[in-house]
């Protein structure tokens, strides 16, 4: 038997429960450690609608939302949207039937008469818009590689020549300027100077703009230091000379590695310094056991050459009510022209 129950607070929702659930997720951005930090920092005391589903007594899936919009049409979305890499239903994955009804079942059973739920960056091989009888605004490139072999040298025998020979001769050509080493920031006396690092070498890469990863440097600051302790961040240098000259930031967690932001010297432009130390994390990664490694949002060529898969990440749209309904079918016409879905949103 399947009850819902809609709460108005993540801090409702049972610690150990989460952390199991985060876990059947399989990735980091479920956490109650990234939601909980993100809504210090991006709540704004907005109305939360958190949906707890158990079946048979054990709780199966949250629902973790908030009310976006109030005025006119309330919009919904995701907790966690914007940093987060991955946002949906804290369940194991929809593709699994039992979790695809217990989401189904939240849907149904929201507490408001009339709605609109933007659902973000939803994994596309978990069929969400099936069960959820949603519409699908945009989807995003989400490479990944799936970590069967069960050493570096096995990894690499799969890849290309060309790759292959890169690998090799890339970490050469740079240790013409220097010895070349790699450090991962796992010392917890050192730790803020190492995320200030990560934000030097990252604002250098872009020219001194201020990148959306920049505005969220508080978020991520708080984060981070609590990743050090659980164990999950992978904070990696790479140092030529014994100076650094390239950062990756990234997690570990329930066995998969996620890479999320970097940073890097730009006067050393000429030197493929990502490609090295992204070898070099991945190399850790399969060494370390890991079953997938993930690459980040969006589909840039650099991922490419390193990824198996793509799912994919798609944003969704489900209405109740007639003006909802009205509403997503004007922002689905607008897909694509000047007048976006946002905008559309931000006139109710």
């Amino acid at each position: 038997m399947v009850d819902v129950e809609y709460v108005s607070s993540l801090h409702d929702v049972p610690p150990s429960d989460w952390r199991r659930l985060a876990e059947r997720a399989g990735h980091v951005f479920a956490t109650p450690e990234w939601l909980l930090t993100w809504w210090r920092h991006y709540g704004n005391a907005r109305r939360q609608l958190i949906g707890l589903v158990r079946s048979d007594g054990e709780l199966v899936a949250i629902v973790p939302l908030y009310v976006w919009r109030r005025r006119g049409l309330p919009v919904l979305r995701f907790v966690g949207h914007g940093p987060s890499d991955q946002l949906g239903p804290i369940c194991a994955p929809l593709s699994d039937p039992a979790s695809a009804a217990a989401v189904e079942a939240a849907i149904a059973a929201m507490p408001l008469r009339r709605f609109i739920l933007l659902a973000e960056q939803i994994p596309g091989d978990q069929s969400f818009g099936e069960f959820a009888r949603a519409h699908v605004f945009y989807r995003d490139s989400s490479p990944a590689l799936q970590l069967t072999d069960t050493s570096w040298e096995a990894f690499l025998r799969a890849r290309g020549r060309n790759f292959r020979q890169q690998v090799r001769r890339f970490p050469r050509k740079l240790a013409e300027l220097g010895p070349v080493s790699y450090r991962l920031a796992n010392d917890a006396d050192r730790h803020q100077r190492d995320v200030d690092l990560l934000f030097e070498l990252h604002r250098k890469r872009w020219g001194g703009s201020e990148t959306p990863f920049f505005h969220a440097r508080p978020f991520h600051g708080e984060f981070a230091q609590c990743a050090l302790s659980r164990g999950w961040l992978r904070l990696w240098f790479l140092e030529v000379g014994g100076f650094p000259v390239a950062a990756h930031y990234g997690f570990r967690y329930a066995g998969v590695e996620a890479a999320y932001q970097g940073g890097r010297d730009p006067s050393l432009r000429n030197q493929p310094l990502g490609f090295v130390l992204l070898s070099h994390t991945i190399h850790e990664a399969v060494v370390d056991g890991m079953r997938e490694f993930r690459l980040g949002r969006g589909g840039a060529a650099y991922k490419k050459r390193f990824a198996t898969m793509d799912p994919g990440l798609e944003t969704y749209g489900v209405a109740r009510g007639a003006a909802a309904w009205v509403t997503l079918m004007a922002a689905l016409a607008a897909r694509g022209r000047a007048l976006g879905l946002r905008r559309v949103l931000d006139r109710t």
